[in-house]
């Protein structure tokens, strides 16, 4: 898996970020994680394409998430699109998108499916031959859903000497790499282990933003390597982040501590902060291995990056 952050502020377009946007890939998917005002102008200043996207996740409804789904499904209209988009979100997300179509005369030339997702549960929302999508509960002052991406367990790799050796035909590989031995023309069973190596690990994404800090997150989450969560302000503001439903770099830390997880990214910060410094500080104080999300930056997820 690899992630790349688009976007990493809160409120506005300040301090010279961007609202909140990320690209996940794994594998030859792409999947785009939020949406806010700007999001399509950093895909291309990214040179990320944006065509191959066919599911999008938008956590809430706030505009800093979503403002920007209009614009670029547009775009996509312009660029005479055919495969079909889906779109998955609390409920709500349709009638806003369908509305403002009506009024700008948008008709797109490609299926777009909207698909409302009920944020007070953990549920499987997706699946296909690579990846599950589950949605996270989080506390916000509007429904609003995390995502977790955990990738499928990958067919073993054959041993290019063993394919060699023994002669191994193409269409017996499949049942090989699912982890069967293999009997060669005399009759005897060579082990599945001479025949192939271990796959890589199932790597495994977590995307947290907006939240108060939550139990419900550190149950979804466990274990899981990397877990992106908002730090929207420091502990100073602890106050105004509780009456805003928001968390602090330290509360950030403490999730990714009681769930067990590999690697912590901070993002989300309020404008007040020009410099992150103490984002980081603040957090490693707790939990060690922490990243401040960086504009740009594309971030490796899991072993097999």
């Amino acid at each position: 898996m690899k992630l790349t952050i688009l976007g990493n502020g809160a409120g506005g377009p300040f301090q010279g970020r961007h609202y909140t946007a990320q690209v996940l890939e794994t594998g030859n998917q792409m999947y785009l994680i939020d949406c806010g005002e700007g999001t399509q102008a950093q895909l291309y200043h990214h040179r990320i394409r944006y065509d191959r996207v066919k599911q999008v996740f938008i956590s809430h409804l706030h505009g800093d998430h979503v403002f920007g789904l209009v614009g670029l499904l547009t775009s996509l209209c312009l660029k005479q699109r055919e495969t079909r988009l889906q779109v998955f979100s609390p409920p709500g997300l349709q009638e806003l998108v369908e509305h403002t179509f009506r009024l700008c005369g948008v008709i797109t030339p490609y299926p777009l499916l909207f698909e409302a997702v009920d944020p007070s549960a953990h549920a499987l929302v997706f699946d296909n031959k690579q990846v599950e999508v589950w949605s996270i509960p989080l506390h916000h002052r509007t429904p609003c859903c995390g995502w977790l991406f955990r990738e499928k367990i990958k067919p073993r790799n054959m041993r290019k000497e063993a394919i060699e050796r023994y002669q191994i035909p193409f269409s017996d590989m499949p049942n090989i790499k699912a982890g069967a031995d293999w009997r060669d023309a005399s009759g005897q069973s060579i082990p599945n282990a001479e025949l192939t190596t271990e796959p890589a690990k199932p790597a495994s994404y977590a995307f947290c933003s907006d939240t108060a800090p939550s139990e419900q997150v550190v149950a979804c989450v466990q274990g899981v390597d990397l877990l992106y969560h908002e730090a929207t302000f420091l502990r100073e503001q602890e106050a105004e982040a509780h009456v805003s439903f928001h968390s602090t770099a330290e509360q950030a830390a403490h999730i990714a501590l009681k769930a067990g997880v590999r690697q912590l990214l901070l993002g989300h910060f309020s404008a007040r902060y020009r410099d992150l410094a103490a984002h980081l500080s603040e957090a490693q104080a707790v939990f060690s291995n922490v990243l401040v999300a960086e504009e740009g930056q594309v971030y490796g997820v899991g072993d097999g990056v």
